[in-house]
């Protein structure tokens, strides 16, 4: 009966084998270099894209928005670029109890060479907050301007102050006979053949302004036409 019993007992397993076994299932992958993939950094990117819900490789903020330069190869729509110029910065002090205080004016033009331009004027005590001040300003003053293909469609005068700038149209190749302020404000505009000429004061910021004046009152056949509702041979 002793023996049977011994007979009948199960062999045993080999311990090694099995542990064996489970270390190589366990034991990960290690590269070359001899780092697993569980010791390689991650790329916060990529960790952040996945908490946030955003695209993988994006900078996710949570939420699934994906902000940062991680978007997905989306880039923005740019806006239309204007052609800005800085026509006069002037120097200004003035005298207090405890010296001079200093302050600056900067007057610019902003257009897109098509038609649309406007002049903006900005006062500041730093030279780079006046000229921001000024581009502000511009923009915000742009208008449309009539144009006859690369000249002006009439004969106009503009006035401010005691400036006047008298502009008549020129044939293809005269290019933009004028002084300094009016011909920023011209070439802005988008007029390359026009002759001009500045009566009395020749203050820059009188003449760009009786410049663009005298621009703004530009009409075409076309809207003469439209006005009077007649028709002009």
């Amino acid at each position: 009966m002793a023996a049977d019993a011994k007979d009948r007992e199960p062999e045993p397993v080999p311990v090694r084998e099995e542990l064996g076994a489970q270390v190589e299932e366990e034991t990960p992958e290690v590269a070359e270099d001899g780092v697993g993939p569980e010791a390689r950094p991650r790329d916060r990117g990529q960790e952040r894209g996945r908490s946030g819900g955003g695209p993988p490789g994006g900078r996710g903020r949570g939420k699934g928005r994906g902000r940062g330069r991680g978007r997905g190869g989306e880039q923005e729509q740019e806006g239309p670029r204007y052609e800005e110029r800085v026509v006069q910065i002037n120097r200004c002090a003035t005298t207090v109890k405890g010296g001079r205080r200093m302050s600056f004016s900067a007057l610019v033009v902003t257009g897109d060479k098509k038609g649309l331009v406007g002049i903006g004027f900005g006062k500041a005590k730093e030279v780079p907050n006046a000229v921001e001040k000024a581009f502000k300003d511009a923009r915000k003053r742009m208008i449309r301007i009539a144009i006859a293909g690369t000249t002006i469609p009439h004969e106009i005068t503009g006035r401010l102050g005691a400036s006047k700038v008298f502009m008549m149209p020129a044939a293809d190749g005269t290019g933009v006979i004028a002084g300094a302020a009016a011909r920023a404000v011209l070439e802005c505009a988008g007029v390359q053949n026009i002759l001009t000429k500045t009566f009395g004061s020749t203050n820059a910021v009188n003449v760009a302004k009786a410049t663009f004046g005298g621009l703004t009152r530009l009409r075409t056949k076309e809207q003469v036409e439209k006005l009077r509702g007649i028709s002009l041979s």
